[in-house]
């Protein structure tokens, strides 16, 4: 199968795009035909080695977590899909090789959810990894409920995005950080959005003068200390960025998959709960562009890699 892989660590230039071996489908796996499949920051920080030792790398390693696509062949203990299936997945194992910028991918059950039918196969794709993590700290390790007031990170990015829907849903106030140029994206999001740079500190208190009852951090450093001086008295703090944020009583998350929560989310997209916004789209031979425009840091919602099967 054609697919995008690199022989070692490095920049965007080391991807390379041509033959694999085709994988192999273990009894809990499915083999899935790739439509689409997402690009998320974690992507180039895996591929610049940031991760080495947190999951172990089998060279040469084939990219991707975030697929869209359609069941193949179920594994011989699959109840769950079948033939045709339409999935979306959060293909994550515990190392790096078999990722979803490819022509096929074999994915662990766990990992999968049916696609949300009013989603085509770009939009689906961008929505498990990012949807998954806003999902797994706005209502799992932030709690975010009624009337609570939010404050959340990149706001306009991809993990972002899904948390102002998903904590507008809980019934919160969302105070989002992001450039000027996506303030109005922010409105209609339902979020109230605040410029980044000096002064930051101040424009959120004028909107929260009792400080936030949670805050979502997405970049860490200063913006993490920030969030942290922002609290209200038994505020709650979550990142996913930096580690750092269990010194300030936090909580760190690293999203991992979950069918369940995967479903939901599907669900919840279905319902118009959450919607989807694809800043831009590359075809599968153009990935290493994708991981330069991703790396930029500029992305309203996410960035996707097509596979076309028409051609």
């Amino acid at each position: 199968m054609k697919a995008i892989s690199y022989k070692a660590y490095g920049g965007p230039e080391v991807l390379e795009y041509g033959e694999v071996p085709d994988p192999k489908v273990g009894p809990d796996s499915v083999l899935v035909k790739v439509r689409a499949a997402a690009v998320n920051p974690v992507d180039y920080k895996c591929r610049q080695g940031h991760l080495d030792g947190i999951l172990d790398a089998v060279f040469p390693v084939i990219p991707g977590w975030d697929v869209a696509g359609v069941v193949v062949q179920p594994g011989v203990a699959v109840p769950e899909f079948t033939v045709g299936d339409e999935v979306i997945g959060y293909v994550r194992e515990d190392f790096l090789a078999r990722g979803t910028f490819a022509e096929y991918v074999a994915a662990p059950v766990r990992t999968l959810a049916r696609k949300p039918r009013n989603l085509g196969f770009e939009e689906a794709a961008a929505l498990p990894l990012a949807g998954l993590t806003a999902y797994q700290v706005v209502r799992g390790a932030l709690g975010v409920g009624e009337g609570d007031v939010v404050l959340v990170h990149a706001a306009a990015g991809g993990v972002g995005s899904f948390a102002v829907q998903l904590a507008r849903h809980a019934g919160a106030r969302v105070i989002g950080t992001a450039g000027e140029h996506n303030h109005a994206y922010l409105r209609e999001l339902g979020a109230e959005p605040v410029r980044y740079g000096d002064g930051l500190a101040d424009r959120v208190r004028a909107l929260a003068p009792d400080g936030v009852d949670a805050a979502f951090d997405t970049i860490g450093g200063d913006t993490l200390r920030l969030s942290a001086a922002l609290l209200a008295p038994g505020g709650r703090l979550a990142s996913v960025a930096d580690g750092s944020v269990l010194g300030l009583g936090g909580r760190y998350c690293f999203v991992r998959p979950d069918a369940d929560d995967l479903r939901h989310l599907s669900e919840l997209a279905e319902q118009g709960v959450v919607t989807v916004h694809v800043d831009a789209t590359f075809p599968l031979e153009q990935a290493a562009e994708a991981h330069r425009r991703s790396e930029e840091g500029r992305t309203r919602g996410k960035i996707v890699v097509t596979v076309d099967w028409d051609g």
